[in-house]
């Protein structure tokens, strides 16, 4: 079965809530997703097998060059199967034809090799202030 990718696309908010809370481990809630992400985001990603969401991407802008990826998640049934990549590429291209010049992302050490060499990422030097 093939994997369908849309930019800012349809999704049920369960299914995202608890794509979140199965990827970044934390209990489902009842997040208005819809809401969060019009409100906030440039655009995101949705990876849909069929019609269940099966991975997933948030795109937030500055309102000028500079994009940051957020939320960026696999089913664990899903993952190594390259649908983590192909989720940032369309999020890159997408960010792109927005007129955004540099895509940023913040990632745990475990995920490094993921986003250095399966994404194309470099390292740079950061910050972090935790409020």
């Amino acid at each position: 079965m093939t994997i369908r990718y849309t930019w800012r696309g349809g999704f049920d908010n369960a299914a995202l809530e608890t794509l979140h809370a199965e990827g970044f481990g934390h209990p489902a809630g009842n997040t208005d997703w819809r809401a969060r992400l019009e409100r906030h985001s440039l655009g995101w990603v949705c990876a849909l097998r069929e019609d269940a969401l099966v991975g997933f991407v948030n795109v937030v802008g500055d309102g000028g060059a500079h994009a940051f990826l957020l939320d960026t998640v696999v089913a664990r049934g899903e993952r190594g199967s390259g649908i983590g990549t192909a989720l940032v590429a369309r999020a890159a291209q997408e960010a792109c034809a927005a007129g955004c010049e540099w895509l940023h992302v913040d990632f745990e050490e475990h995920l490094r090799h993921f986003y250095l060499e399966g994404c194309g990422f470099r390292e740079t030097a950061a910050g972090l202030l935790a409020l």
